[in-house]
């Protein structure tokens, strides 16, 4: 069989992967504003179990939230502390946007905007668990190794080609978001939060117990 015989194959299986993700997200109930409307630390936990979608030109790529950590307004690590700024906006915000920053001069975080009307916060999303596009994940952090491809802020968004473009983005929207499968993540662990250097006695990094081998640390 030549290569030219393969791409009809090849294209087939990559119509019917897309079909498949369709299928199971409209049988999923994608997050309302609502959701996000509520205390920073609550929404942390909240996340545990659901669904992040990233929607590219190259295909879905989505995995399962597995750690997270709350920043909310009047903690000292947490960037709203530090006042309102062309960066930091998107957590003064509506909830249910992304807040996406660069750090350390290497990689890009996400947070969830979520927090009560009037009062910045947001949720940095820590680990997933991959779901679809793997292959795509494997390729943007030229790593093979299912368990290394989310297993830290920065190698999340490297797998899902997520960066400064999409501060701001409406969690609504199309091209990035979260949808809710049902899933109990069960007991939940909360240990003081990595990375930072003040407010480390709060107890505000979460990860599910049953996930607890795809999270970046215990």
């Amino acid at each position: 069989m030549t290569i030219c015989d393969l791409r009809p194959t090849i294209y087939r299986c990559r119509l019917a992967g897309q079909r498949q993700i369709a299928d199971r997200k409209s049988e999923m109930q994608k997050l309302d504003r609502e959701f996000y409307r509520r205390d920073t630390v609550e929404a942390a936990q909240a996340l545990l179990g659901k669904i992040l979608v990233r929607e590219t030109a190259d295909g879905v790529m989505s995995g399962r939230i597995v750690e997270t950590e709350a920043y909310v307004f009047g903690d000292p690590a947490s960037h709203s502390t530090r006042g309102r700024t062309a960066r930091t906006e998107p957590m003064f915000g509506e909830p249910g946007h992304a807040y996406v920053y660069f750090t350390y001069g290497f990689h890009y975080c996400m947070n969830v905007v979520a927090h009560p009307d009037g009062v910045p916060g947001g949720v940095l999303l820590r680990a997933l668990e991959p779901i679809d596009g793997i292959e795509l994940m494997r390729r943007s952090r030229g790593k093979h190794s299912i368990k290394d491809l989310c297993s830290g802020p920065g190698k999340i968004t490297k797998a899902m080609s997520i960066d400064g473009s999409l501060s701001g983005e409406n969690l609504l929207g199309d091209r990035l978001y979260i949808i809710d499968d049902g899933t109990d993540p069960g007991e939940i662990v909360a240990r003081p939060r990595v990375g930072i250097k003040v407010a480390t006695d709060k107890l505000w990094r979460f990860y599910p117990v049953r996930y607890r081998e795809w999270v970046s640390r215990l």
